[in-house]
């Protein structure tokens, strides 16, 4: 009787064991790459890149959930450089005092360009000018313009007009020749509205694939834009197509950054890796921005012996 009682302990004993062991396994599935939650800090300009290729992950990952918190610059950089979320989308390197939080851990921060953005400006349909310079543009930023052209923003905080501060030389905006809204839609809706006025928006913001495309596109058409003559291609004009932003042509361009602090070899690792792999740089290339590396092709030449 005692040996069988002695028996019935270690019985429970392994399958105790064997239980703990089951739900550790549970539960390290959600530090794998291709499963569990993470969250993303996006700037609000990429949001539609990044919903495309998040839903593609998902469907060749199904127990992946990778969420999104949307912004502009100075909503969504606070909360990493706190340590909130330690994942960031944005047009730009972080700046030594942003990466601060991260220092002092001694956390690494990794960072990887996936796609090439350009920033087109368009004006409304019925003005005469198709194009327009480098030049014209810095000068509309520092208030020494003399031909009367506006530039419109989305937002006073975006990376879009951050951009534009930052390559003209300045500190502040003029008192006059630059405004800015809200949103991209807005700067859609009040450039195919109002004539005169030069609007700055994202390239992807053009593209007829997207979700939810502007219904005030057919109203503006977009600027060909001549660089500085010191620079590449500053002997013409270039429209932001898919191919001179690859080439490099078309002067108002910007890399997107996938910025990864997360520290471990998670979701967020796996969902950074794959935006740079074969099928997240074909699905930026179908999306008619530049991807950061363009697959080789292989072709097989068949000799006939016949």
């Amino acid at each position: 009787m005692r040996n069988v009682s002695s028996l019935m302990l270690a019985l429970l004993l392994v399958v105790s064991i064997l239980s703990c062991n089951r739900n550790t396994n549970q539960d390290t599935v959600g530090e794998k790459r291709t499963s569990g939650s993470t969250t993303i800090l996006l700037d609000e300009t990429y949001a539609r890149i990044l919903d495309g290729q998040i839903q593609v992950f998902k469907s060749d990952y199904p127990d992946a959930t990778v969420n999104v918190v949307v912004g502009n610059e100075n909503e969504i950089l606070p909360k990493f450089r706190k340590g909130e979320v330690k994942m960031l989308v944005m047009s730009r390197m972080l700046k030594p005092e942003e990466e601060y939080f991260y220092k002092q851990r001694k956390s690494p921060i990794y960072v990887d360009r996936f796609a090439i953005d350009g920033l087109a400006l368009i004006a409304n349909k019925a003005d005469a000018d198709s194009t327009i310079t480098v030049e014209e543009a810095y000068d509309i930023m520092r208030g020494t313009a003399k031909s009367g052209k506006k530039l419109v923003f989305d937002n006073a905080y975006s990376s879009t007009i951050r951009y534009f501060i930052d390559s003209a030389g300045i500190k502040e905006l003029p008192k006059s020749g630059v405004y800015t809204l809200k949103t991209t839609n807005d700067v859609i809706k009040y450039v195919a509205e109002n004539k005169g006025y030069i609007g700055v928006i994202g390239v992807n913001w053009l593209l007829k694939n997207v979700k939810n495309p502007s219904p005030f596109l057919s109203d503006v058409k977009t600027l060909a834009v001549r660089n500085l003559a010191s620079k590449k291609a500053g002997d013409a004009y270039y429209k932001p197509t898919q191919e001179n932003l690859i080439n490099g042509k078309y002067p108002f361009l910007r890399n997107v950054y996938i910025i990864n602090a997360e520290g471990t070899s998670g979701l967020g690792t796996g969902f950074a890796t794959w935006l740079s792999s074969p099928r997240g740089q074909l699905l930026v290339l179908k999306s008619g921005l530049g991807p950061h590396e363009i697959a080789p092709r292989e072709i097989n030449l068949k000799t006939n012996t016949k």
